[in-house]
């Protein structure tokens, strides 16, 4: 699979074993690798940009990645919803401090909530060995020269994390804020990050990003006293792209606004639950439905 907009794709795999996309050949991503419970994908394709393509290839190329993703996400969001497990999909530009974010979430939420992390990096296993220092389940998946986590790689991690019913998962996505913007990967929302030691216009610079996400989060906030950044501007910017998108500003490292983020996690969840609870009263009335029948 290749991404039309970037060229990246998934190929052989760093462990010599063939990826594919096709449930039949999932037993291959059970096999050991060098970092143990972690995932690794190929460097793959290098582009689509063919010479002698036509433009309506390329579209129909990309029409076909995004309706296979969106199969595996319809899979996965079901795969959710029967648990009761609220995904969130993490999204940024690299340095803007989603996993120190995503650190101190899962370190704080742990003791009153089952929490687990799937980790999305080209390379290493960095960020999810510092999730699994905090005592939280987490997966490192390796997209080799892939620009972008999918639902593929998704529901094949979270089959391996087996989570926990009314759980949280945090999926932290690649750094990059193009093309994750268009791979649903069965999440309940995108949350893309922006750090005040970025540029204001951000949005503006990538907006089908934050048209995307449910919530932005504007953190490293404390710097702001030695920073020029424009906290309305910024507002203003992304709410031009996204009049729903909704605000948080906080620190990861002081800790200041965490409450809010917090908070939102929480109402999130709620209609999760909710439903869930709905549907196993509905298999429990079948249960009764069918003993008394067979009385």
């Amino acid at each position: 699979m290749m991404c039309t907009v970037c060229g990246c794709g998934e190929g052989t795999s760093t462990d010599s074993h063939t990826h594919g996309h096709d449930h039949d050949h999932d037993h291959d991503h059970d096999h050991d690798h060098d970092h143990g419970r972690d995932l690794h994908y190929g460097t793959g394709a290098a582009g689509v940009h063919v010479p002698g393509m036509s433009q309506a290839r390329l579209v129909k190329i990309e029409q076909d990645i995004l309706g296979y993703n969106d199969a595996y996400a319809a899979e996965n969001r079901k795969l959710f919803a029967d648990k009761g497990i609220l995904v969130l999909n993490l999204v940024s530009s690299p340095g803007s401090g989603k996993t120190t974010l995503l650190c101190r979430t899962v370190a704080d939420l742990k003791a009153r909530l089952s929490v687990a992390v799937i980790e999305g990096d080209q390379q290493t296993t960095f960020d999810a060995d510092r999730i699994r220092a905090t005592g939280v389940p987490a997966l490192q998946v390796n997209t080799g020269k892939g620009c972008h986590l999918d639902a593929h790689m998704v529901g094949h991690a979270a089959r391996k994390l087996d989570l926990a019913d009314d759980s949280v998962l945090f999926v932290e996505n690649v750094g990059n804020l193009v093309c994750p913007a268009g791979f649903d990967l069965g999440e309940a929302a995108k949350v893309v990050i922006l750090s005040v030691t970025e540029g204001e216009d951000k949005p503006l610079k990538y907006p089908d990003m934050f048209a995307a996400a449910e919530v932005m989060i504007l953190n490293k906030i404390d710097l702001l006293p030695h920073l020029s950044f424009d906290v309305e501007k910024c507002v203003r910017y992304a709410r031009k792209i996204n009049p729903a998108i909704r605000l948080i500003e906080l620190s990861a490292t002081s800790g200041h606004g965490l409450d809010a983020w917090y908070g939102w996690i929480e109402k999130k969840r709620q209609p999760i639950l909710a439903e869930r609870a709905v549907a196993l009263e509905a298999k429990l009335a079948a249960v009764r439905r069918n003993l008394g029948a067979e009385a």
